[in-house]
């Protein structure tokens, strides 16, 4: 068959714009085109879009069949002269163009010298005959046989690209699908627990050791170790209340006539400031006075007849209280023989109490901040003995010489509350492990079979450290009662390396081998796991020690 009288059918887009559909037209290298519409193509429904189409057909010397029912579109087709079919086995013709004022459109003859209308389009291309394909141009929801993949020729199917690559996507989430689940069976969740049970023996050991600054070895004999001093310089303020009261009243005043009746011979001399009590109130003279020499009358009871001499006073305190009365006695302090009384009330005495600061005061507040001090400097010395890898002994700080202490306001003032600024360096002594470690191995060396066994614990995370004394050098004497803990020497990472990736039997026989080791048992998880995880990470490892008793027995 001719390949020219055969036709070529292309399939519109509905949003396809006229310059594609003249390209696809253009582009078959059939004589006849069909081209099957969708419903409602915008595209050709314009006229002036419908000649352009036929006018580039022409050119290109093709023949165009526009396959479609809509009969929006065959008055267009009509006026431009293009053939139209209901579907790709009907006969196309040329629509009736609608009556204009210029009369109607004919058609070239030479548009139809290669066609026959009275046949179907398939039988003009040389096709067989084949079932008719109905192109739904109505309003219905049923899709169009022109959207539907079946084409006219049976012999090319067109795949569907859209399932094909959902598959290919489905396919390949299942594949990440089981890699992933397979991983995290296989690589995250396995994990083996290891318990490692070991004949141990356990003994104790009780000594008194001297922490010494400025030594430098270790003397087991003298049970010595070197100290390492270590201090600080802080500086920290406390308030408190007062307790104290002060009557800030005014004085009393008044006057006193003394009279001397000392029996000897010659005056004498009141100096001032001298104190003056009535009962339990005193007064304090404010100028001397001198009082002439006692004359005594005569007869037995030699009344006193020496002359008087008056004295202002002023009491002692402030207070109410010192307002007296008159007639009043008084005796005069360091004058037993001179007596006074008054004539007239004394008056001026005011209270007013407040609140002052006293010397405890000052004491209590410069005690709790060394005492909050203290536990801060305790915490922050004691971190730095441990970045240094020592031992702090943190019942042994000390403050080195007296602390500063200033108060605002100081004692004896008015106020209701005191400030105690405190400036003091504390100090702390700590000590090598290695080097208590040393004595407490000297000190059992005779109570462990050293030859199969070997000190795995000296206990000093729990041992009972106790400070002593602390002499005036600087040395700290300290007691040490520990749990020493003799037997096989496990290292945890040392097991793990052991067994990675071992199965169960062949991993207990390896750690079974090792000397001290009684008993190891192994349990994997989950259930499906059957060999040893390659992840350190995921192997728990537990050394039990089996107590065989005392070393001595």
């Amino acid at each position: 068959m001719n390949p020219n009288t055969q036709k070529d059918t292309i399939y519109i887009d509905i949003d396809e714009d006229i310059t594609g559909i003249i390209e696809n037209v253009i582009d078959s290298d059939k004589k006849i085109v069909a081209l099957v519409l969708p419903k409602r193509a915008s595209t050709l429904q314009s006229v002036v879009n419908m000649r352009l189409l036929k006018q580039k057909a022409d050119d290109a010397k093709k023949k165009i069949v526009l396959i479609t029912s809509e009969t929006s579109l065959l008055p267009l087709a009509g006026l431009a002269g293009v053939h139209v079919a209901k579907t790709l086995q009907s006969k196309p013709v040329v629509p009736a163009s609608p009556e204009v004022s210029d009369g109607p459109i004919t058609v070239d003859e030479n548009d139809t010298d290669d066609l026959d209308a009275t046949k179907p389009i398939g039988v003009l291309a040389g096709l067989p005959d084949e079932d008719t394909i109905e192109l739904d141009n109505s309003d219905s929801d049923v899709k169009s046989e022109a959207e539907k993949p079946k084409k006219a020729d049976k012999k090319l199917k067109v795949p569907n690209f859209n399932s094909f690559r959902l598959r290919l996507f489905i396919g390949l989430g299942l594949l990440l699908l089981l890699i992933g689940g397979w991983f995290v069976a296989f690589k995250v969740l396995p994990t083996a627990e290891i318990v490692v049970k070991t004949d141990t023996s356990e003994v104790t050991s009780q000594l008194t050791v001297v922490a010494r600054p400025g030594l430098d070895e270790a003397n087991a004999e003298q049970s010595l170790i070197p100290a390492e001093r270590k201090q600080v310089r802080v500086t920290d303020s406390e308030s408190t209340p007062t307790t104290g009261e002060k009557d800030e009243g005014t004085p009393a005043n008044g006057t006193v006539t003394l009279t001397n009746c000392r029996d000897s011979e010659g005056s004498v001399t009141i100096p001032a400031g001298t104190g003056i009590s009535s009962g339990n109130l005193t007064f304090i003279t404010q100028e001397a006075v001198t009082l002439p020499a006692s004359i005594f009358g005569g007869g037995s009871s030699r009344p006193c007849l020496s002359s008087s001499r008056d004295v202002d006073v002023a009491a002692q305190s402030a207070g109410e209280q010192f307002n007296l009365p008159p007639d009043r006695t008084f005796t005069v302090a360091g004058f037993s023989n001179v007596t006074g009384e008054n004539e007239d009330a004394f008056s001026g005495g005011t209270s007013r109490v407040v609140k002052v600061v006293t010397a405890e005061d000052i004491e209590t507040a410069r005690n709790r901040a060394l005492d909050r001090m203290r536990e801060a400097v305790r915490t922050e010395l004691a971190e730095e003995f441990q970045t240094d890898s020592l031992y702090a002994l943190e019942e042994a700080i000390t403050t080195e010489g007296e602390p500063a202490v200033t108060s605002s306001p100081n004692v004896d003032a008015e106020a209701t509350e005191v400030t105690v600024n405190v400036t003091v360096t504390f100090v702390m002594v700590g000590f090598d492990e290695k080097d208590i470690e040393q004595l407490i191995e000297d000190d059992i060396r005779d109570q462990i079979d050293t030859s199969r066994q070997a000190i795995t614990n000296y206990g000093l995370e729990t041992a009972d450290i106790r400070v002593l004394i602390q002499e005036p050098n600087g040395d700290v004497r300290f007691s040490v009662n520990t749990n020493v803990v003799a037997g096989p020497e496990l290292d945890e990472d040392m097991i793990r390396q052991e067994v990675i990736g071992k199965k169960k039997g062949e991993a207990v026989s390896s750690l079974e081998g090792q000397p001290g080791v009684s008993e190891v048992t192994i349990e994997y998880s989950p259930f499906w796991v059957y060999s040893t995880p390659s992840n350190p990470n995921k192997i728990d490892v537990r050394i039990e020690q089996v107590d065989n008793g005392s070393a001595e027995e």
